[in-house]
């Protein structure tokens, strides 16, 4: 017989049975910064073959928004206030990898001397660099590509995008 709310302990111990068998996703949260002239900002990861956008994965039971200033914190000593969600992205089962959900947050335009100052802060990053768009396409791998110009065009009309595999699903 299920237990009902009437009993807290029971019922509490009923829902960790069903939450213990539920799905885990993995989640990133990457950010979107730019300089003044447009230019955006990709980080080269000492564990990766391609450049990437800053940021990295969510830990247990940490939002991804926070997650994401987090990331920019450890590894580049940059503290940022973030402007809004540009893209999820599912990501399907790939490789030795189950299911991903991928957000790219709006980080806003980091004034020149911060930009200047920018600096890996530790052994994750080998170096950073600020592109243009079209030469940042080309540097990151194809399906974070194809996130980071759904980034670039929710940036631009102001309407986040929710991709499957990169792409939309409607």
């Amino acid at each position: 017989m299920r237990p009902t709310p009437a009993d807290p302990a029971a019922w509490n111990a009923y829902l960790a049975e069903g939450n213990a068998t539920q799905a885990r996703k993995r989640v990133s949260a990457d950010v979107l910064l730019r300089n003044g002239q447009g230019h955006v900002l990709l980080v080269n990861p000492t564990y990766k073959p391609a450049w990437d956008l800053p940021g990295g994965m969510v830990e247990a039971n940490e939002p991804p928004e926070e997650a994401a200033v987090r990331e920019l914190k450890e590894e580049l000593g940059l503290h940022v206030t973030l402007r809004g969600e540009l893209v999820v992205d599912w990501v399907g089962p790939h490789g030795p990898w189950d299911d991903q959900l991928a957000f790219i947050f709006d980080g806003g335009i980091i004034d020149e001397e911060a930009a200047g100052a920018l600096r890996p802060q530790d052994e994750e990053l080998a170096e950073l660099a600020f592109f243009s768009p079209t030469e940042a396409g080309t540097l990151l791998r194809p399906r974070l590509t194809r996130r980071f110009e759904a980034a670039l065009a929710a940036l631009s009309d102001g309407r986040p995008r929710y991709l499957r595999n990169g792409a939309s699903p409607w």
